[in-house]
């Protein structure tokens, strides 16, 4: 056999994401080295896998498509043979395959996944960062092992376990006069411009928040991206409401936002750790699940102002 996993799992990619580009993204490798292991691949198989169009990306050939069965099962089965392997040593190996919602796993992603690979040399962590539903997709159909996410929907099949919750809070600019305010309600904040998180499920959140309170807002703008958002409430173009927050108060462009307590301490989310009921954890799993158990907590949340540390909630 003169090809490798490696070079498997760099095709699997590629032909989910049908792109080469996408591919790197999501697995954390340079376009070159893909390209490469992908030519090495066909060379070595004496088949070509990818149909290349330069406007359309690529789309699998019908030997790609064959290949690509094969090729995942090759992977779960080795896969399976580093769990095996470390339900009777005492070392772990094997890829992790990690998921984290977007809105924030630039602030918990890198030290959870480096803090565990660290603590786990054998250990390969594939970190992907999706929205919600997705997560709950790629975890359905294998492609993730868990994923850190709000306890927003969790469907009937799914296990989620709780690690630590987050109050909402009011996203203003440092020069808005609401930042100077101990705690603002919602019935001040319907009165302004709200830039939406526009997320599945996220944006219900949101605006159920209002709708308990018998307000609508005055949605100013509607925004899929976390930091184009705090960009443009650190610019005045409207206030927003978010429940993660990071440690660095300054946006993309450099200018301030403030977080605000919002008064009569509304229903948070709870962030946890989602993973497929009827599929037994392996031990690797369940280490990082405890890993992250004993991480996250009320007093710190990797990357964020832990709850403990943000202002009291009070009426």
């Amino acid at each position: 056999m003169r090809f490798t996993l490696r070079q498997v799992e760099y095709f699997i990619a590629t032909a989910e994401t049908g792109s080469i580009t996408l591919a790197s993204e999501r697995i954390s490798i340079s376009q070159p080295s893909i390209s490469a292991a992908i030519s090495q691949l066909e060379a070595e198989l004496g088949a070509q896998l990818f149909l290349r169009r330069h406007a359309q990306g690529l789309s699998l050939t019908p030997a790609g498509r064959e290949l690509l069965t094969e090729a995942k099962r090759l992977v779960e089965q080795a896969n399976r043979l580093y769990h095996t392997a470390s339900e009777v040593t005492d070392t772990l190996g094997g890829t992790l395959s990690v998921g984290c919602l977007l809105t924030f796993a630039p602030m918990v992603l890198p030290a959870i996944t480096q803090g565990f690979a660290a603590d786990h040399p054998g250990v390969r962590v594939a970190p992907e960062v999706a929205d919600h539903a997705q997560l709950l997709h790629r975890l359905e159909r294998a492609e993730l092992d868990v994923a850190l996410s709000y306890d927003l929907e969790v469907p009937d099949g799914f296990d989620f376990e709780p690690l630590v919750e987050l109050a909402p809070y009011a996203m203003v600019a440092q020069t808005d006069p609401l930042a100077g305010q101990a705690a603002v309600t919602l019935a001040e904040l319907a009165e302004q411009e709200l830039i939406l998180l526009d997320l599945p499920l996220s944006r219900d959140y949101f605006m159920g928040l209002f709708a308990r309170e018998g307000l609508t807002p005055r949605i100013a703008a509607r925004l899929q991206q976390f930091d184009v958002l705090r960009t443009m409430v650190a610019n005045r173009f409207g206030y927003s409401i978010a429940n993660a927050r990071p440690r660095n108060s300054v946006a993309m462009d450099g200018r301030d936002v403030v977080a605000v307590r919002i008064a009569g301490a509304p229903q948070g989310m709870t962030m946890g750790l989602l993973r497929v009921a009827r599929q037994r954890p392996t031990r690797l799993v369940t280490t990082f699940v405890d890993y992250c158990r004993d991480l996250i907590s009320d007093s710190y949340v990797p990357g964020m102002v832990a709850p403990s540390d943000a202002p009291r909630r009070r009426g």
